[in-house]
């Protein structure tokens, strides 16, 4: 059955600006709601093993809670946000491009997070439905001037949320700059496979593709080189639930109050992460054109909150999955590169699938 063409409802305004909520998918599988605020995924429904649909990711239930979010001084958790100019952190908020220094803003400690106080997760994108053979789509666009949050270049970036035919999420990224720059996007979604505002998710299951992760120091910026996950709690080759690990007398699970770290992710694995949950059966699996998966435990998220279901969140009710580029790679030679020059164009696809499983996937 082919997929309905997107749907469009008035959320309400920010900044004196219009914001619109599009509905994507198709009966019985995928529906999601995507924001032009921050590129925001709201809600995401999935059926479960009975075929039973519920919403699946975290998010505030108006705009008003993502406004107050963003606004200066906020713990800002950028839920279900498209993050720019440069996900993740870079330290100390500097970067030398060319033999050019470049300052962004500090919102994060002694470094710069999420591409700064006023990041792509802040504004309000231009917006058009795509209904062609491979799915249903929404194309978002924004222009960050030469100079934004520090930024060098004019950049123009567009993200693609589609729903294709195999009713999978797909997330396509393009950007082109007119000078040097350095670019590295991501989406920030944080999932729930039991549901939004069931709970934890520390019995939820995770695997990924990684035999290296990015230790960290005090403030979560890499310190050294990748290191083997082999014998430490940051072993996911295999299936283990989220929380199994979460107690244990690790340095690095102690310094960011639970995982907050980027993997490194295998060459030719056929999947970048899978998780699990035994409750409802839902198993989402991530593939990515990425290098780099950050898993976020949801460590920091707590009571001030409240999601779409009125219902509030603690530490550990979603987890993060993010396909990007390592962090502080700007300031890592050694690192894959984030450079963009003119002339080149920055492409990147993260797909997420949904389906049904009757216990966790075989290793």
């Amino acid at each position: 059955m082919p997929a309905p063409a997107p749907t469009r409802e008035f959320f309400g305004r920010a900044g004196g600006t219009d914001v619109h909520r599009y509905t994507l998918g198709r009966p019985g599988g995928l529906t999601v709601r995507v924001l032009d605020y921050g590129g925001v995924i709201q809600s995401l429904d999935a059926p479960d093993r009975d075929g039973r649909p519920g919403n699946v990711v975290l998010g505030f239930p108006d705009l008003a809670g993502y406004v107050a979010n963003n606004r200066p001084g906020a713990d800002r958790v950028f839920l279900g946000a498209l993050i720019g100019r440069f996900a993740n952190r870079i330290a100390g908020g500097t970067f030398t491009l060319d033999g050019v220094q470049y300052r962004v803003p500090l919102n994060n400690g002694k470094n710069s997070l999420h591409g700064g106080p006023a990041g792509f997760d802040t504004r309000v994108w231009s917006a058009t439905e795509v209904r062609d053979d491979d799915g249903v789509a929404l194309r978002l666009t924004l222009v960050s001037p030469d100079g934004d949050q520090g930024y060098p270049g004019r950049l123009e970036t567009e993200v693609t949320y589609r729903v294709d035919a195999g009713d999978r999420l797909r997330i396509t990224y393009r950007a082109t700059t007119d000078a040097p720059t350095v670019v590295n996007l991501t989406n920030h979604t944080y999932w729930n496979l039991a549901g939004e505002g069931s709970g934890d998710v520390h019995e939820q299951w995770l695997q990924l593709a990684a035999s290296r992760y990015c230790p960290t120091g005090e403030d979560l910026i890499p310190a050294g080189a990748p290191a083997p996950v082999e014998g430490t709690p940051f072993d996911f080759r295999r299936p283990v639930p989220i929380g199994a690990r979460l107690g244990e007398p690790d340095p690095q699970l102690a310094i960011g109050h639970g995982y907050d770290h980027n993997w490194v992710l295998d060459g030719g694995a056929p999947f970048a992460a899978r998780a699990w949950d035994p409750a409802s059966g839902r198993l989402l699996t991530v593939r990515t054109t990425e290098p780099g998966l950050q898993f976020y435990s949801g460590n920091y998220l707590t009571a001030g909150l409240t999601g779409t279901s009125g219902r509030p969140y603690h530490r550990g009710a979603g987890f993060a999955l993010e396909a990007q580029h390592f962090p502080d790679a700007p300031n890592r030679p050694d690192f894959p590169g984030t450079v963009l020059r003119p002339g080149e164009v920055y492409h990147q696809e993260t797909v997420f699938a949904l389906t049904t499983a009757d216990e966790p996937p075989p290793a």
